[in-house]
């Protein structure tokens, strides 16, 4: 664990595409950054993160690479599978999970297979942080009843701050920056990633 309770190495997770999870771990990675040595590993095989990075702005690392990197801060974006053999060693190496999951019930339900396995390695390693935290939620709308009681079944805590479905996320991985680099009209955008980011530090 790094200074401060942050995590020294934070696994962005998810059994399922399409959560915005390179979004999500690109945009920590980036607010950590602001705060010490931070370097983001891709391990998706699509290399989202790799691209959205190949200006140099944040160190990213592949393959073996993504393991042995020095920093005070390292994101793991993690392959869309929790079979996969480099999710498997995130969950094992990780000081912190972090799972973005949609603002759907069915959706937060199809990961109970991750939770699964997290919670199995709580209990081999109960110093393991998790999380699961609502991502893309539509501008201007709150949680349903319905999703706040599917966030209460699952043995994770949700974490209050909630990432809302901006369209500067997508500027962003466009122009190959992070929204902390956007000026003032990403300002809600890095207001919500700062949230998430104090948030695991308490």
């Amino acid at each position: 664990m790094s200074q401060g309770g942050l995590p020294a190495r934070l696994a962005v997770l998810n059994a399922k595409g399409g959560t915005g999870k390179t979004t999500l771990a690109v945009q920590l990675a980036a607010g950590l950054a602001r705060r010490g040595s931070t370097a983001l590993g891709d391990l998706d095989p699509q290399g989202s993160a790799t691209q959205w990075c190949r200006s140099g702005w944040l160190p990213v690392c592949g393959g073996e690479q993504a393991w042995g990197v020095r920093a005070q801060h390292v994101v793991w974006d993690c392959p869309p599978s929790v079979q996969h053999p480099a999710a498997q060693r995130a969950l094992r190496e990780a000081d912190a999970v972090l799972v973005p999951v949609l603002p759907s019930p069915l959706d937060l339900w199809a990961s109970w297979q991750l939770v699964e396995a997290i919670r199995a390695e709580q209990s081999r390693r109960p110093t393991l942080r998790a999380w699961l935290v609502v991502n893309q939620l539509e501008p201007g709308s709150a949680l349903s009843a319905a999703m706040h009681e599917a966030l209460r079944e699952f043995e994770l805590p949700a974490l209050r701050a909630v990432v809302r479905r901006r369209a500067i996320y997508r500027t962003a991985a466009l122009q190959g920056v992070s929204v902390y680099d956007l000026g003032s009209r990403a300002a809600a955008a890095v207001a919500e990633i700062e949230a998430v980011i104090e948030e695991m530090q308490t």
